[in-house]
């Protein structure tokens, strides 16, 4: 990674990310300082440095930054305005996508939870310009909630790379609910509203279906997944019993014509079975993945994990960015599976940026849905979600998302299928490594020792020991670690 670009990316992982950002307001320029930072937090850069002059800012007097609120030193602006890469303009793409036969301004949904809960914030996401949304589950039980009921995992000088909650379905009342979803779809016809269901019983399941089609939903989402569920036969319990599964799927299709969603748990190690039997009980698609079951931290005074409540916690769910590689899992194992060849995916799991979003639609997803990046950050990503997907696309040559559907799956194998006949070598950049001795450590410790560092604390290769396992790249700081070409390995 270049100089230029770890200002940026560094500057921009600090920055706050402000509601109603002083740093904007402040500009005497009228540039939007905010939404450029915002955009290169979400890998959205080229896109965010429309929003400034790269020039005038690099060299302005810093009314941007003497307003930060950063509560230790202020963001930078001026050197990350110095290395904003050129601006890309992207094109109005039509990010249009068919899911389950339903037509979607795009496939940016949010996901079923805290932040689709009331009519307000659902309004408000609507409006923001997210394709539809999924409701927090509905059913006929009304939930006791628990206080705290949340929990974040960090690493590093990363305070949020993993979320844990013990929310339950809606605790408000089911006509309430109902109402709500009438009044969502009354007033934003052309966005796409789901209901999510949750019953303990086939007549709960059809009844729910039925009272969700009367409100006006356009799709309706089976969860069989919530892992914090209290009670017998709810949530991740369904999800990892294919014949309830096959049967609660059954009857929600009895009580509706309604396109069905089946959301799977990923607290099974064959996801595909119980998809399986969804698609037997006649779900037209597939959701996945709900949360992971969890316990986040240990406080090593009290012995309580985290959240407490009252001096006790409970095993629940974990999301956020560190669970996409888990979900990507899934998605690839259920694309790839000839039981459910052509069935339509829906993706969750760990999406924050357009990157993350791509990589599931990549895999096989056409509608993609999101919650925790929401809780963190609010309704406002899918400024960078639409307009990052625009200008990838359109760098790419692609017209539509179609194009982009499905297009990583070839190339994913068996472990037996992969090339073991040739090896790539690390090759070492001396301008920009700064002589840290990371690689080395990490080789030496966790590798083949194939690292040695000089008088100038700048590595090279030695005795013939690397393998090749890149470990050195992945560890160093400031990317001065590239990869040669690829070789037959000597001996064969």
């Amino acid at each position: 990674m270049k100089y230029g670009e770890l200002i940026l990316n560094n500057e921009a992982a600090r920055c706050m990310l402000c509601a109603d950002a002083p740093c904007t307001a402040a500009c005497p320029k009228g540039f939007d300082p905010a939404r450029f930072i915002r955009a290169a937090r979400f890998e959205n850069a080229a896109v965010g440095a429309g929003y400034i002059d790269s020039k005038v800012c690099a060299e302005c007097t810093g009314e941007c930054e003497r307003a930060c609120l950063h509560y230790q030193q202020p963001v930078e602006i001026r050197r990350m305005a110095a290395a904003a890469p050129e601006p890309v303009k992207p094109e109005e793409l039509d990010l249009s996508m068919d899911f389950c036969g339903v037509r979607c301004e795009n496939p940016f949904f949010l996901s079923s939870s805290v932040v689709a809960s009331s009519y307000e914030m659902c309004a408000n996401a609507l409006r923001a310009g997210w394709g539809g949304i999924v409701y927090k589950t509905i059913g006929f039980i009304k939930p006791d909630e628990v206080s705290p009921r949340f929990d974040a995992i960090g690493k590093e000088s990363t305070p949020f790379i993993g979320f844990k909650n013990l929310e339950q379905i809606s605790d408000h009342p089911l006509k309430e609910n109902l109402e709500i979803l009438k009044r969502l779809k009354t007033e934003f016809p052309t966005k796409i509203i789901v209901s999510s269901i949750m019953g303990s019983t086939e007549e709960e399941w059809t009844e729910l279906a039925r009272l969700s089609e009367e409100a006006g939903c356009d799709i309706i989402e089976c969860n069989f997944s919530c892992p914090q569920m209290v009670g017998e036969g709810l949530g991740s319990d369904v999800g990892q019993n294919p014949d309830l599964v096959r049967s609660y799927t059954a009857a929600a299709k009895r009580g509706t014509k309604l396109p069905v969603l089946a959301k799977m748990t990923p607290n099974i190690g064959n996801m595909e079975i119980p998809a399986i039997a969804a698609r037997e009980g006649g779900a037209d698609g597939i959701a996945a993945i709900n949360t992971v079951k969890s316990l986040t931290r240990i406080d090593l005074d009290t012995m309580v994990s985290y959240p407490g409540v009252n001096g006790k916690c409970s095993v629940s769910g974990y999301s956020g960015k560190a669970v996409k590689p888990i979900a990507l899992r899934f998605i690839h194992d259920m694309a790839v599976c000839p039981e459910l060849k052509g069935v339509p995916l829906s993706g969750i799991g760990g999406i924050e940026s357009w990157q993350d979003a791509l990589e599931f639609i990549a895999l096989g997803c056409e509608n993609i849905q999101i919650t925790t990046a929401v809780m963190q950050y609010g309704y406002r990503i899918i400024d960078d979600l639409i307009t990052g997907t625009q200008a990838y696309l359109k760098s790419h040559g692609m017209t539509s998302l179609r194009q982009l559907t499905g297009k990583a799956l070839a190339d994913i194998v068996p472990a037996d299928d992969l090339d073991r006949s040739t090896v790539v070598y690390p090759i070492f950049d001396d301008t920009s490594c700064v002589g840290c001795g990371r690689c080395y450590v990490s080789c030496m410790d966790g590798g083949h020792q194939a690292i040695a560092l000089g008088e100038d604390r700048k590595p090279h290769l030695t005795g013939g020991k690397c393998v090749g396992c890149l470990l050195c790249s992945l560890v160093c700081p400031t990317g001065s670690i590239k990869q040669s070409r690829r070789v037959k390995k000597t001996g064969r």
